[in-house]
């Protein structure tokens, strides 16, 4: 079955958020070009405005268009102008249902949630203190994604008392399928990545945005992802982590607050609940695009560096 123009649309921009690109119609840094094939499928149905873009109005199954971000050097699509980008949108938003041609509300940091508070869990309690947010979650219904297909919920994995930990989006088939974040093929990257940083799974503490599996693994939703921010906040004023790193830009949008590319954010030293905060890509992002790798793990070398952490070393053969 071809998918619709606003499917299309959709599937291109949760490729965007993923990465971390928010901020289309300013494409100076990077450049984002929409595809050829994707802009006439878009407009293809839809009567574009005299000053939109002059694009082919012949759609294209969705099996034959690319969903990608091209290198503005390796592109020979068009370069459409900052108003013409605009116009484009424009005309094709009235195609859009409400919730897609919605703007998405400014998240709030984990900073301005709640106070942080004044008394720090000791150690020996910790544990017990994670099981009771943990009771208090139940068998959640306070969003959509308690009646999306869910079979478990994927609470956190790790040590109460780690001094480093990992947020990520949300979980996958294998994660909802087990109850525990990262045991997929992104976990088995996560878990190397943590190997190489000097430590093992178990010294750290690993938990999610969200806590269900959103359908087909989409972005969680605003009113998904606020909801459940509450019990993250907990989790994290129990464990009391020194640096937490925020896999993908899902994760650093809500425990900062901002909505900015993934480019943006990487390199800089943030706060989230007395905590400092790296911002480094998903696991996920890199199984689709390894040539980051390289780029991510410069962010977990400024992590080691902070934490005083040593790689492991060698062994000869």
């Amino acid at each position: 079955m071809e998918a619709s123009p606003a499917q299309q649309l959709r599937a291109y921009v949760d490729y965007l958020r993923d990465m971390g690109v928010y901020d289309l119609y300013q494409r100076n840094e990077p450049r984002v070009l929409l595809p050829e094939s994707l802009r006439a499928a878009i407009v293809a149905g839809v009567p574009a405005k005299p000053s939109a873009a002059k694009v082919s109005a012949t759609a294209v199954p969705a099996a034959q268009t690319p969903v990608a971000v091209r290198p503005v050097a390796a592109s020979p699509a068009p370069v459409m102008s900052d108003p013409e980008v605009e116009d484009f949108f424009n005309s094709v938003a009235p195609a859009l249902p409400p919730e897609l041609s919605a703007p998405m509300p400014k998240p709030v940091s984990f900073d301005n949630l709640v106070p942080l508070p004044s008394l720090i869990v000791p150690a020996d309690e910790r544990e017990a203190a994670l099981a009771v947010v943990r009771a208090e979650i139940g068998d959640c219904t306070r969003c959509p994604l308690a009646y999306a297909g869910r079979h478990n919920i994927v609470f956190a994995d790790g040590d109460p008392n780690a001094r480093l930990m990992f947020v990520g989006e949300g979980p996958g088939a294998d994660e909802d399928a087990s109850g525990l974040p990262f045991v997929g093929k992104a976990g088995q990257l996560l878990n190397n990545m943590i190997a190489a940083m000097g430590l093992k799974r178990e010294e750290v503490y690993i938990a999610n945005i969200v806590k269900c599996r959103p359908p087909a693994n989409r972005t969680p939703e605003f009113v998904e992802a606020t909801t459940c921010s509450q019990f993250l906040v907990k989790q994290i004023d129990i464990v009391r982590p020194e640096v937490i790193v925020a896999l993908g830009a899902t994760a650093a949008t809500y425990l900062l607050g901002v909505r900015q590319s993934l480019s943006s954010l990487r390199g800089h030293w943030h706060s989230a609940r007395g905590a400092k905060v790296a911002v480094t890509y998903h696991p996920a992002f890199l199984l689709r695009d390894p040539r980051q790798k390289g780029e991510a793990w410069k962010d977990l070398q400024r992590v080691m560096a902070e934490m005083g952490l040593q790689p492991p070393k060698k062994t000869g053969s």
